[in-house]
């Protein structure tokens, strides 16, 4: 059995569930699914789309630096939309958290998210 070390940090929404918010085996890490959650609040951020999608990739961001590293230690990122009409917006956004190279992607179109969020991403870091 590998050694399993859980991630946990304040500056993102707390696991409302049986899950961790990331867990690391040797220098790789598993980002847990983030919803655009406040962590004071646990409620959803107010406003759009957009607000909605930088909330996420600052909690991600946030579970990264706990877990030693930052986005742009992301290999993988995973993003579920239940509008893939907001994809171009993601992509705008993405772009002022990552730096080239950017982690290999996928965008799934899903029918409905936790607590009624529009998104929700997770990833995979190499540290």
């Amino acid at each position: 059995m590998p050694n399993k070390a859980v991630i946990h940090t304040e500056h993102a929404p707390a696991a409302i569930g049986t899950y961790s918010q990331a867990v690391k085996v040797g220098n790789t890490v598993y980002l847990s699914g983030q919803i655009p959650l406040l962590p004071e609040t646990m409620t959803l951020v107010e406003g759009d789309i957009s607000a909605q999608i930088t909330q996420v990739f600052q909690n991600l961001s946030a579970v990264c630096e706990a877990a030693g590293g930052d986005l742009n230690d992301l290999v993988k990122l995973n993003i579920f939309l239940t509008d893939l009409g907001h994809f171009a917006t993601v992509n705008e956004i993405m772009a002022q958290f990552f730096t080239a190279p950017y982690p290999a992607r996928a965008a799934i179109g899903v029918k409905s998210l936790p607590k009624d969020a529009a998104v929700e991403m997770d990833g995979i870091m190499v540290v």
